[in-house]
């Protein structure tokens, strides 16, 4: 256990409903899909502000989503996957 979770756990200061979970490897599943993001935005060279990256950085991950068959639709095709993408920037069908 790390010094942090256990100074939480000695102080009693760790919120309720919070556990603590021992696995070495479960960051990598996260860096992995990082890893798609990073490679599409790196030829970008940076984004000019807050908004357009919100918005360009949503766009890429509901691409990889769809991509990666993550929001499970009643069946593949292209009209699903547009009102998918729809429904997920709250654009009017």
């Amino acid at each position: 256990m790390s010094a942090p979770n256990m100074t939480a756990r000695r102080t009693k200061s760790m919120p309720e409903g919070i556990r603590v979970r021992q696995l070495r490897y479960l960051n990598n599943i996260v860096e992995q899909d990082h890893r798609f993001i990073k490679k599409r935005v790196r030829s970008m060279l940076g984004l000019k502000s807050f908004r357009t990256a919100t918005y360009i950085l949503s766009g890429i991950e509901a691409m990889h989503m769809v991509k990666k068959d993550q929001p499970h639709q009643r069946e593949k095709s292209a009209q699903n996957e547009v009102e998918f993408i729809h429904k997920l920037f709250g654009v009017a069908a």
